[in-house]
């Protein structure tokens, strides 16, 4: 029978290993956290990218500065391998690699399958598992839990086995993953408080649920919850296009009710890890149970064909200046997936981009937070940032506005362009030249 009592006191007393799998987005933060806490940190990953830069103490995630994490490398609180038999020796090993999507839209497990299979010959009793990747509930128990037990060790016997969803918004400023609030289901009750002591140890406020499935569903009905209302404001946004209607200012007049109202805002589609991906993860998991959950799909499948309809708009702004797409030399502002960021997964910006290039289009785009785009995950482009140069901006028959950055000056951007698709309401404040813009 496993004995929880030790870790618990190695935990209190800061003196547990921790251990990070996966250095992104969700992973270094988290790490940073933990370091900062007290504990000793090893970060596990692939990438030997990152693992040099976090020796040399320089963060590669914008909305991270270097100082902090250099203290905490320095101090050698923190530190990182792509060496997997280093989990022999932690204590409780985070996992935060991430769960895209498969080319038919099915939950792609690799990613978790490779780490557990990576830790698997490493598992000693007494240690402390959490998966924090948001994927379809069921996934511990089903994916993670047979990998760790491959030696015969057994979770909420041998060693304790939790989830806990990754609550990550980049660039968010009023919150981070210390004062997010963190959800944590456990395999077992004793799975549960020892989970919950290291989460506690380090984070401002930690909610504990019943079990891992429950956690794995929180997660899921967050994401789907904003997917569900963006589809919808898309949807509306299209009918606003026809009536001749500015769908934002719709927005706007609509927000100042005081009650029972909250704004979603449209877009060229849905970016980010989570929000664009989650619904799929439910539906196919709901398939097991002979359910069909057709309006989440719905809502799914708006989101996913807004990239088509601003080609659209599109083409009919060209059309109307007497130009056709093929040919057509385009300017794509912002490649991430939200302004003021460098994350660009699952951007919409980057299927904006692919189905100009197959009409034709002859593509460039700028973003200062990403420098350089690589062919990937549906993506078969390898391009680089071009300079946002007022003097050439003419010589593209369109500009489009797909992130909104802030450092940008729409006003000359509008002034200096021949075409404006503004998929952002960037040029809401713009006076002179609206007669260009073209909202998407």
């Amino acid at each position: 029978m496993m004995v929880g009592n030790p870790l618990l006191g190695r935990i209190q007393n800061r003196e547990a290993k921790v251990g990070v799998v996966g250095l992104g987005y969700v992973g270094l933060p988290l790490g940073m956290a933990f370091a900062e806490a007290g504990f000793p940190v090893t970060g596990l990953d692939v990438d030997q990218r990152k693992i040099d830069k976090i020796a040399k103490g320089e963060s590669y995630i914008k909305h991270i500065p270097s100082a902090p994490l250099a203290e905490l490398t320095n101090a050698g609180k923190l530190k990182a391998t792509n060496d997997f038999a280093k989990a022999r020796e932690l204590d409780c090993v985070v996992i935060c690699v991430p769960t895209p999507l498969t080319a038919s839209r099915e939950p792609d497990m690799s990613f978790i399958v490779a780490t557990g299979e990576a830790l698997a010959p490493y598992v000693r009793p007494g240690q402390l598992f959490i998966l924090e990747s948001t994927t379809y509930p069921g996934t511990t128990e089903e994916v993670l839990k047979p990998l760790l037990e491959k030696n015969g060790l057994k979770a909420g016997v041998d060693f304790f086995l939790a989830f806990s969803p990754e609550r990550e918004d980049p660039g968010n400023k009023g919150f981070n993953t210390k004062t997010i609030p963190k959800v944590v289901g456990g395999y077992s009750p004793a799975c549960l408080e020892v989970a919950t002591a290291l989460y506690g140890s380090a984070l401002k406020e930690v909610v504990p649920v019943s079990s891992t499935r429950v956690a794995e569903l929180a997660k899921l009905l967050e994401n789907i919850y904003r997917c569900v209302n963006i589809a919808m404001v898309n949807e509306m946004k299209m009918l606003c296009d026809r009536m001749n209607v500015d769908v934002w200012e719709v927005i706007q007049a609509a927000s100042t009710k005081p009650f029972g109202f909250q704004p979603f805002y449209p877009g060229p589609g849905l970016g980010g890890h989570c929000i664009p991906i989650d619904p799929f993860y439910l539906t196919w998991k709901a398939r097991e149970f002979e359910f069909h959950t057709k309006f989440i799909e719905l809502a799914g499948e708006v989101n996913w064909q807004m990239p088509y309809y601003v080609v659209q708009r599109t083409m009919e702004a060209l059309n109307q200046n007497k130009k056709v797409l093929n040919g057509a030399k385009v300017l794509c502002i912002g490649a991430a997936y939200k302004k003021d960021i460098d994350d660009h997964r699952e951007s919409p910006s980057l299927r904006v981009m692919t189905l100009l290039k197959e009409k034709g289009a002859d593509i460039s785009y700028h973003d200062p937070f990403v420098k350089e785009l690589h062919k990937g995950h549906g993506f078969n482009m390898e391009m680089k940032s071009v300079p946002l140069d007022p003097e050439t901006l003419n010589q593209y028959d369109a500009v489009m506005i797909l992130t909104d950055h802030s450092h940008i000056d729409y006003n000359e951007l509008v002034q200096r362009s021949n075409i404006v698709v503004d998929t952002r309401n960037a040029t809401k404040a713009v006076t002179q030249g609206r007669e260009k813009i073209i909202k998407a």
